[in-house]
């Protein structure tokens, strides 16, 4: 058994955690990384109402008696969110935490969320940002480097290198994300300094996931360079599964496309159109680096006992190697 820090701050079995997806995890998806002794994360952005945000609050809590959480959105939107109505309501609702993410601090959140005795993460791409999110109150902070599916931060540098960056400086607890998907990705982000990690692409490749069998066959027949970056020339770069209408937009960059121009494409709803319609050419496919990882579908549960026995086998192994000076 492995326990951290997160996982004690969060009360959950496993240091293991699926961020959320925009429209993908979903009430049964949170659930059901919950009863397997993770912690997932509804997307307010995507429920867009205070009223829609508590009704998959509860019907989360139908279908699990664990610890779940809530995603606050601050990336650029196409319409104002009501950020501190969500709030309310998770204080109201006694969800465990809530991970925010995008392109500014939680410091506005950060004490009615501590007042309602819930635990704040804050995502960061950079050692900088996510020890301004310690500093304005975050109890655990995530670290993504540029092999993370979807926003990846503007300046490309791996997990490997951001992970001991952030461990060396940071008081609070840290989290792992971009590239893991087993338990040697656990491990290695352990021997770095994390205290658990954040996976989003290996959880789409689940049986609870709702996106369609074509979506999750692609990432089971992609390979490390089928994704690649876009939408950084609106300085919001994202990393998606490698297809034609990925390319479309890449070229409409690439020739200097305005932001009003790249919006019918970039919209959320194309994305979804494509996850879960099954017609993969119908929007852009997000998915992370992992995608060489991984080779089959199974269940939210087969998976996270797999990660944590393999992380337990290497664990004894490496405690079986002997380290001499020479």
């Amino acid at each position: 058994m492995i326990k951290t820090r997160v996982t004690e701050k969060l009360g959950i079995k496993y240091p293991i955690v699926c961020g959320a997806m925009s429209f993908i995890t979903r009430p049964e998806m949170v659930a059901a990384i919950a009863n397997a002794g993770g912690i997932g994360f509804l997307p307010s952005a995507w429920y867009g109402t205070p009223e829609k945000l508590r009704e998959a609050i509860r019907q989360t809590k139908e279908l699990t008696d664990k610890p779940f959480g809530v995603n606050i959105n601050y990336f650029p939107s196409t319409k104002p969110l009501p950020t501190m109505e969500f709030v309310e309501v998770i204080v109201e609702e006694k969800v465990k935490a809530v991970e925010s993410a995008g392109h500014r601090d939680p410091g506005e959140i950060a004490p009615r969320l501590h007042e309602g005795g819930v635990v704040l993460i804050h995502k960061s791409a950079t050692v900088r940002h996510a020890l301004k999110a310690e500093e304005v109150g975050a109890d655990i902070v995530t670290i993504v480097g540029m092999e993370n599916g979807g926003a990846t931060g503007m300046e490309d540098v791996g997990t490997i290198v951001l992970l001991p960056a952030l461990t060396s400086k940071a008081k609070i607890p840290v989290l792992g994300g971009g590239g893991f998907a087993d338990g040697r990705g656990l491990i290695a982000a352990l021997a770095l300094g994390a205290e658990g990690i954040v996976m989003g692409t290996r959880f789409m490749a689940t049986k609870e996931c709702p996106i369609h069998d074509n979506y999750k066959q692609r990432i089971l027949n992609a390979t490390e360079r089928d994704t690649y970056l876009m939408m950084r020339s609106i300085n919001n770069t994202h990393r998606m599964i490698k297809n034609k209408y990925g390319d479309k937009i890449r070229e409409l960059e690439a020739r200097g496309a305005t932001l009003e121009e790249l919006l019918p494409y970039i919209s959320g709803e194309k994305s979804r159109e494509a996850a879960e319609g099954g017609d993969l050419e119908a929007g852009y496919l997000l998915g992370g680096e992992a995608v060489g990882l991984i080779h089959d579908i199974p269940t939210t549960k087969e998976l996270i006992e797999r990660i944590m026995a393999e992380a337990e086998s290497i664990y004894n192994r490496l405690g079986g190697i002997g380290f001499r000076a020479r």
